[in-house]
């Protein structure tokens, strides 16, 4: 069953490159964007976050948090990290949430079931579905823009 608009956003504990979060308390009064990645340091993904990082202020500005989600795990995300800063121009200032049991893209609904249960070995082409925008709305609803 896929996630629609109006339909509760799911809510889960998770680690990120800022610890961990409670998504329903991250997100607090405000407006979230979940953006999803197939794979660290693939030339889209890394274009991409770097973009958000460089609109993170407007987000802000706006009331709208930003977090970002790849299938590897956390400790994999500094490393990309650096990379988009240097090829982006821009610093990620926002979690990036690590889901290496693809528990989060099972419950968005971002995997088929026979995805299997965890990351390794998975290719960018693997993982394509995970290639996700969700924005949350501050009734924890998924909405179709903020």
């Amino acid at each position: 069953m896929s996630l629609r608009i109006n339909d509760e956003a799911p809510d889960f504990t998770t680690e990120t490159t800022q610890g961990t979060i409670n998504f329903h308390e991250w997100i607090g009064d405000g407006w979230a964007i979940l953006f999803s990645h197939p794979k660290d340091l693939t030339p889209v993904c890394t274009t991409e976050l770097g973009y958000m990082a460089g609109l993170q202020p407007e987000f802000r500005r706006r009331q709208c948090k930003i977090i970002g989600l790849s299938v590897d795990p956390v400790a994999n995300h500094s490393k990309w990290a650096l990379d988009i800063e240097a090829t982006q121009g821009h610093k990620v200032n926002y979690p990036m949430i690590g889901d290496p049991e693809l528990k989060i893209a099972r419950i968005y609904g971002m995997l088929p079931a026979e995805a299997g249960n965890n990351s390794e070995g998975r290719t960018p082409a693997d993982n394509a579905t995970v290639l996700t925008v969700f924005v949350v709305g501050p009734d924890k609803k998924i909405n179709s823009d903020a």
